[in-house]
């Protein structure tokens, strides 16, 4: 029993670079864009490329698929990573460009993570988009929209790659383990198929990530009688460190809690359950999570049950005394409290209308009859002259009191619902204005 020892000389390259496409043929995945009579394929197969943006998750394919695009048109390539290249690199890029230009040949200037590139660097080399001398290609998994200047998105169209199903995943497998010249395929690797779809549902969408795992899982493999097998404990291995698509900071990121608030506010327990879930098993930080519940429980909940506020700050305790996992439990049982209680938005929207008059009426004094008066001057001056003590009133209630400064209305910002505790609240105050 012997640990197969492959090699070949292209071997010094990781399995995913050497399995990268070149045609359609072997690009899995995207047929909402490259499906046959889909613009963008038209596009690259008439040789008339266009300045672009790739935005979709890592592992979607969008390196592979601006080096097609140069590849099919001929084109001098100037790759950039914007986590690397600085002003000075785009430069040269430009005067690389301008070289091939005078050959009449296109450029095409590829910038890997572009979003991370400041307006500054934007701008260095959006003129040579404008007049030509370059085709930009850009590959972000951020939002466009956010992330980039708008006037090189004027100049760019957004293409939007979705993360790959498991079936592309498995064809991804195939072609690595039949593939002789780039792939494993001299190898004669047995994978049964339960054990590839253990491998493809892992990736998680992520070609990259499917042919790391299958790199590793392959060194494992166990040669025995002139055949080279994996087993399942080896796969389970190699898997056992594998995380769910969750970038920290990231587009996944900010869909996930916004879809955890929103199933909250929806009243749908178990969806808020799982969106929970995806994002501990992401690797979320869990007090993250709770500073969000709390913001659930004052914004979609408030007076109709002020218990969920206490419950999520319990939560937030306990996830801080004791961590992982009494703590994740804890939050969860308060994601199940928040999304089962009655709902109310009055407070937040209140709390709005409020900060737009604080804004508009600036700094109004406070009447005299609600200020404090310690001192003999100012009583003399009437501070709290005809301030009313409403526990000396009638039901304890002071009527026709103005608490609101002279130079403003008083205005209503605070509409109970008709949900919860607030159905109480509403009552009483619609007594106490009768």
């Amino acid at each position: 029993m012997t640990t197969s020892n492959y090699s070949q000389a292209n071997e010094l390259q990781p399995l995913a670079a050497r399995m990268r496409p070149r045609n359609f043929d072997d690009f899995f995945g995207h047929a909402h864009l490259l499906g046959k009579g889909k613009p963008l394929r038209i596009a690259i197969e008439s040789n008339h490329p266009h300045s672009m943006i790739l935005w979709g998750p890592p592992g979607s394919g969008k390196t592979t698929l601006a080096s097609m695009i140069s590849h099919h048109s001929n084109a001098h390539m100037e790759k950039l990573s914007a986590v690397l290249s600085g002003v000075k690199e785009i430069r040269e890029a430009i005067a690389s460009a301008k070289e091939a230009q005078k050959k009449n040949q296109r450029t095409i200037l590829f910038i890997d993570e572009v979003h991370r590139f400041n307006k500054a660097q934007q701008d260095a080399f959006l003129p040579h988009v404008e007049d030509g001398t370059v085709t930009f290609i850009g590959a972000t998994t951020e939002n466009p929209s956010f992330e980039l200047n708008n006037a090189l998105l004027s100049r760019a169209r957004v293409y939007v790659l979705k993360r790959l199903e498991e079936n592309d995943l498995l064809q991804v497998i195939s072609a690595a383990l039949h593939d002789e010249d780039r792939g494993l395929g001299k190898l004669k690797l047995n994978i049964p198929q339960d054990l590839q779809k253990m491998i493809a549902h892992a990736a998680d969408g992520d070609a990259r990530r499917t042919l790391t795992f299958l790199e590793i899982i392959s060194e494992l493999a166990i040669t025995q009688d002139d055949q080279t097998t994996v087993t399942e404990s080896i796969v389970k291995e190699v898997l056992s460190g594998g995380t769910r698509l969750f970038d920290k900071g990231g587009e996944a990121f900010y869909d996930q809690i916004s879809a955890l608030h929103k199933s909250i506010r929806g009243t749908d327990p178990d969806a808020a359950l799982y969106w929970f879930m995806r994002m501990i098993d992401g690797g979320c930080d869990p007090l993250y999570i709770a500073r969000r519940l709390v913001r659930a429980a004052s914004e979609d909940i408030g007076n109709a049950d002020p218990r969920a506020l206490q419950i999520t700050m319990n939560a937030w305790d306990v996830q801080e005394r004791l961590g992982s996992p009494e703590g994740e439990l804890a939050l969860a049982q308060a994601v199940v409290y928040l999304a089962c209680a009655p709902k109310s938005n009055a407070v937040y929207k209140a709390f709005n209308a409020v900060m737009r008059d604080v804004q508009q009426y600036g700094s109004l004094e406070v009447p005299l009859h609600l200020r404090n008066a310690p001192t003999k001057l100012m009583k003399a001056l009437d501070y709290g002259k005809e301030y009313r003590y409403p526990h000396d009133e009638p039901g304890g209630y002071a009527k026709n009191v103005k608490y609101f400064p002279d130079e403003m209305p008083e205005n209503v910002y605070y509409r109970p619902v008709t949900r919860g505790l607030e159905i109480q609240i509403k009552e009483k105050l619609e007594t106490l204005k009768k």
